[in-house]
This record gives structure tokens, C-alpha cells and sequence, in this order.
């Protein structure tokens, strides 16, 4: 899903349409999408349980992760759970986050929000088929990038661009270390013709077996609205389908976003759920 104080960054404001029709969400795919949100995390940090809940503590540098529901936990959830990881977070001196999906864990938005954390909403959308194609916008080019090039510094930073922050210190180099280990994939947009100019888009997939989630799509400030973040999009579909992704989803930053990348193949499916301090 897409937090606003992680590498899953919102994706792009840049184009407000009115919302897509939500599609009923199927069990099979959630339990899917839940072992997916389970394992990424995990080549990056450790697990520490509190009872229905599990709180990922990032190892070594990099923004830091949040708290789920344990995988396979039904029913509700104590506040004093949620109070617990809370207590562990200000330890740890990371940010007092939880993601989840509305569906598949119901019990858990009352227990944050009488804990009094501040509770969004994001819809959490599935691709449906192939994905569509877009014409690639004019005067730009479309690239997938490996570990060693040269426009990756830039790639990387756009989207922390495209939300007012600059990326931390060691951000690209982490980077580049999950691309070769297979953990990330990258696209981005470049101007044609000028080499060497910074990225003005750019987002990632997130594989894991054959489950990838589209994240941290972001355009530049003076490159939007020019469908730089769709095209974007398109890249990371057309990658995660050929190096065999069956499930590809994303989460948008709100219903109008959503009809956006409808206009991709993709449709709600649930609610994603991020809530902060």
C-alpha cells in the first residue's frame, strides 16, 4: 500500500479524475496481497510479535517500517496491543505507523483509533488482465534501469521531489543493492535528447515470487500533468508481467487517483488503511 513516510510514497497528483467503480474484493486475492505484505518487508527488517500484531524494525539504514496484523489473525484486536507497539515505536524513536487492509482486518481501525492515531484511507486496486498501453508522452522516453545507471541518482530522488522532501543520505546506493538482488525493479522518465538531465518521473515495482506491488510513482513538480506518471506506471506493469508477476497492484492516494490508473486495467479492489500519530 502507499504511506506518505516510506518508500511506498503517494502516487501522483499531478491528474484528478472522478473515481473508478470499486469491484467486489475477492478472499483468494486478499489472502494473496496479505502474504505479500508480510514477506516484503522482510528482506530489510526483523519481525517482532505482539500478540496480533507484528511490528518490522528496519535493519541498517533506510526509512523505517510500520505494524500489521500478524499474518493470519482473525478477530479483533485489544487496544493495549496496539498501545503496546506504540510504546515499542517511541523506543525504537521510528514513527508510530500501522498499515493493513480494511477487509481483512476489520477489527483493528477501532483499536487505532481509541489508541488515538489519525486513520486514512487509500483504495487498494488489482490489475486486471494484461494492463493497458499509453502512448508515451511527447519529447520523453520511458526506461526500465539497471543497478549501474547513470540516470539512477535522479530516478531515485524524483519522487521524493514530487512530495517536497529530499531522499536520505545512502537512498540510491540502497537502491541500486535491491536491483541486483532482485528486489526492486525501477522506471523513469527522461527528456530525449538530454543527456545527463534528471529524471522527471519515476516510480518501482516490488516483486515477491509472483506478486509485485507498484510503489513510490512521482513526478517532478514542473513536469506534471503530462501523463509522465502513468507512462511511468505502464514501464512497471509491462516489467512486472514479463518477468512473471500473475498479481500486480498498487494502492492510490485516494478515489480520484484510482480512476487514473482504472485507465490502466487496474480496479479497487479493497481499502488500505495507513494511520499515523
Amino acid at each position: 500500500m502507499t504511506g506518505t513516510c516510506h518508500p511506498r510514497f503517494p502516487f501522483g497528483p499531478e491528474i484528478r479524475l472522478r473515481p473508478s467503480r470499486p469491484t467486489p474484493y475477492r478472499g483468494p486475492v486478499l489472502k494473496r496481497i496479505e502474504a505479500y505484505y508480510d514477506a516484503v518487508p522482510r528482506s530489510s527488517a526483523r519481525a517482532e510479535e505482539f500478540g496480533p500484531l507484528t511490528l518490522f524494525v528496519r535493519e541498517g539504514e533506510g526509512w523505517p517500517f510500520y505494524a500489521r496484523p500478524a499474518l493470519g489473525h482473525e478477530g479483533e484486536v485489544p487496544v493495549a496491543a496496539v498501545e503496546r507497539v506504540r510504546a515499542r515505536q517511541r523506543e525504537l524513536g521510528v514513527p508510530e505507523a500501522f498499515e493493513w487492509v480494511a477487509q481483512t482486518a476489520p477489527g483493528l481501525r477501532a483499536a487505532v483509533e481509541a489508541s488515538g492515531l489519525t486513520v486514512h484511507e487509500h483504495p487498494l486496486m488489482v490489475l486486471a488482465g494484461e494492463g493497458l498501453a499509453v502512448p508515451e508522452p511527447g519529447g520523453v522516453t520511458v526506461r526500465m534501469l539497471d543497478a549501474d545507471d547513470p540516470g539512477l541518482p535522479s530516478a531515485v530522488a524524483a519522487p521524493y521531489a514530487a512530495f517536497g522532501f529530499p531522499p536520505e543520505p545512502g537512498t540510491a546506493e540502497r537502491t541500486a543493492e535491491r536491483i541486483t538482488a532482485g528486489l526492486t525493479r525501477l522506471a523513469a522518465a527522461f527528456a530525449v535528447g538530454a543527456e545527463g538531465s534528471a529524471a522527471l518521473a519515476a516510480g518501482q515495482h516490488q516483486p515477491v515470487g509472483d506478486v509485485s506491488e507498484v510503489v513510490g510513482v512521482g513526478t517532478v513538480p514542473a513536469a506534471r500533468r503530462r501523463g509522465l506518471g502513468l507512462a511511468v506506471t505502464a514501464a512497471l506493469v509491462a516489467d512486472a508481467r514479463a518477468r512473471g508477476a500473475e498479481l500486480v497492484f498498487l494502492s492510490a492516494s485516494d478515489a480520484d487517483v484510482a480512476r487514473l490508473y482504472g485507465r490502466l486495467g487496474f480496479r479497487t479492489v479493497a481499502t488500505a488503511l495507513i494511520a499515523e500519530a
